[in-house]
């Protein structure tokens, strides 16, 4: 009896979307994101591994040359209204929900005055046909079938960074969001109301959060970054409640802290950065949380302060997420000093090392080198150079990390230096394919010269105290990395001289989705890089996506301000 109605209440649900009501998500039980990932879209990365790989394969290589426009939603961040309603919608005509306000801030600042538009880089839910997505201060939910959308939140800032927003967390029927201002915002996901908000760092010390909070039980881990001298941090929420649960720092804090002999002092630890900016991924059997973190501060100088490999900034770290205690870490740059960030999304896989079956931690840092390390120890396990021009290192050491050529640093003179700041590899997610065995990851080639122009300690806080001048940029490529010895496979240079790309997906219809720095959306063979289709959409702003809806596949992506969802011609 039970059964019946549950599964006729589904059929109302999803023919009312269909029929363009505003049809509602059933909520999303944590236990759910464990599954491979398939039909929804979770979490950030899809799942809690980080592959980014769907089993999905309704769209694969025989047919992916007929993949066309399914729909097309445009929105508008900002307090005036929702934005468009996708194919057949009604938003972008006058009509469509309201827009709900909330925040802090004095005024409904426009968008405009934080960030300059609309930019979609968060990766976007998919749960039982609702899309949730954001960008900084906003937040929506649409039809999964056409893009309408059914709501639409603002935050009224404060002010602060509004570099990007990686998307939102969802834990039932609520939906989780940080904002530039350093507010955790709930939202109820049927009706886009505020629940509470709370904060969660000094807006006064310039923190801005961007990462999409990461639900794991009842557990929202929330992250943040901050340009200045202040300590980096991971925070675990009640998402009932919003009450603190925990939190770790990510550079000692106290005398007797792990990692404090690494550092010149107390006090230098204290305000060494390690910020968390990016969402990590989740281990179920062991509870740990492994996720990377940001450079130390003061980034480019060299000063006595700084003195020793500076734990835990550039690093792998491993928390458990039931008590926010550390088990274990890897440090991919020792005491950096060029701003090369280790945050980037790990990805964990179960694979085959050395003839016997291991528990995997896959990265490609920002400093140009990719790692592989022991899931369950942290033991390093490979180390390879995936940029061709990176100069920086004079080699590695017995643990596998690059030894920093003091040279590269920035001098009086000048040095030069590859890669420029932005890195070889930087924030957009990676993904692996367990079919061939490859990471995939953007690639950008460049060179800068880097001068000291401040030899002060005390005027060179933050990333403050060189001039960077870049140079050339050699070539932005999709690269493929066999993680069993850290060698590119392939490699498939991008035209044009853009960034570093923006994220990218494989699916088990042996395919590999993901924007170039040049604004077509592309399919891959994923064995060799081969092009398989193509499409301009003139910016792809975020990491594809893919899900199945009543039997049907679809890719979603982003450009700026706008959302395309491509299927089969039927």
């Amino acid at each position: 009896m039970t059964r019946t109605y549950t599964l006729a209440l589904a059929a109302i649900l999803v023919a009312a979307s269909s029929a363009g009501l505003a049809g509602q998500s059933k909520g999303l039980d944590p236990a759910r994101i464990l599954e491979p990932l398939k039909d929804n879209w979770l979490t950030y990365s899809g799942d809690y591994s980080g592959k980014r790989y769907s089993a999905l394969t309704q769209i694969n290589q025989s047919n992916v040359k007929h993949l066309t426009l399914a729909w097309v939603s445009r929105v508008t961040a900002g307090a005036g209204g929702p934005g468009s309603g996708g194919r057949g919608g009604f938003g972008g005509f006058g009509g469509g929900p309201p827009t709900i306000i909330g925040g802090e801030g004095d005024a409904e600042a426009s968008v405009g005055a934080f960030g300059g538009g609309t930019n979609i880089r968060a990766s976007i839910l998919q749960v039982d046909g609702i899309l949730y997505f954001s960008t900084p201060d906003n937040a929506w939910a649409a039809d999964a079938h056409d893009g309408r959308v059914l709501w639409h939140y603002f935050w009224r800032t404060k002010g602060g960074t509004h570099i990007g927003n990686r998307g939102l967390g969802m834990w039932g029927t609520y939906l989780f969001m940080e904002t530039p201002d350093d507010a955790l915002v709930s939202l109820d996901a049927k009706t886009g109301k505020e629940r509470w908000h709370k904060p969660i760092a000094d807006f006064n010390q310039q923190y801005f959060s961007t990462p999409a909070p990461i639900v794991v039980g009842n557990h929202v881990l929330v992250g943040t970054g901050n340009d200045l001298d202040a300590p980096g941090f991971l925070q675990s929420f009640d998402p009932e409640t919003g009450e603190l649960q925990w939190k770790f720092y990510t550079v000692p804090m106290n005398p007797g802290d792990p990692g404090l002999e690494t550092w010149g002092s107390l006090d230098a630890a204290r305000h060494g950065g390690a910020q968390v900016w990016v969402p990590g991924s989740y281990d179920p059997e062991t509870h740990w949380y492994i996720f990377g973190t940001g450079n130390p501060t003061p980034a480019y100088t060299d000063s006595p302060a700084r003195k020793g490999d500076n734990l835990f900034t550039c690093s792998l770290v491993a928390v458990n997420v039931d008590t926010g205690k550390m088990a274990w870490h890897y440090q991919t740059s020792p005491h950096d000093t060029h701003d090369w960030d280790s945050a980037q999304t790990p990805v964990l896989v179960d694979a085959e090392f050395n003839g016997r079956p291991r528990k995997l931690v896959l990265t490609a840092a920002r400093n140009g080198y990719f790692f592989a390390v022991d899931r369950l120890t942290g033991e390093h396990l490979v180390t390879g150079q995936f940029s061709q021009t990176v100069n920086w290192a004079s080699g590695l050491n017995a643990k596998g990390q690059p030894v920093r050529n003091p040279a590269k640093d920035s001098t009086v003179g000048g040095a030069l230096v590859s890669s420029s700041n932005g890195g070889a590899a930087n924030w957009p997610p990676p993904s692996f394919s367990p079919d061939t065995g490859l990471f995939y990851v953007p690639l950008t080639e460049s060179y800068s010269m880097y001068y000291l122009t401040e030899t002060d300690p005390r005027g060179a806080m933050g990333l403050g105290g060189k001039d960077e001048q870049g140079l050339t940029v050699i070539g932005n490529y999709l690269t493929a990395i066999d993680y069993k010895t850290g060698k590119t496979v392939w490699r498939h240079k991008y035209p044009g001289s853009g960034g570093n790309g923006n994220g990218l997906l494989t699916t088990a219809g042996k395919l590999l989705f993901g924007g170039d720095t040049s604004g077509n959306f592309i399919a891959y063979d994923p064995a060799n890089g081969k092009i398989l289709w193509h499409t301009y959409l003139g910016n792809v702003s975020n990491a594809p996506q893919t899900y199945m809806l009543d039997g049907q596949q679809y890719v979603l992506v982003a450009a700026g301000d706008t959302l395309y969802a491509f299927t089969l011609h039927p």
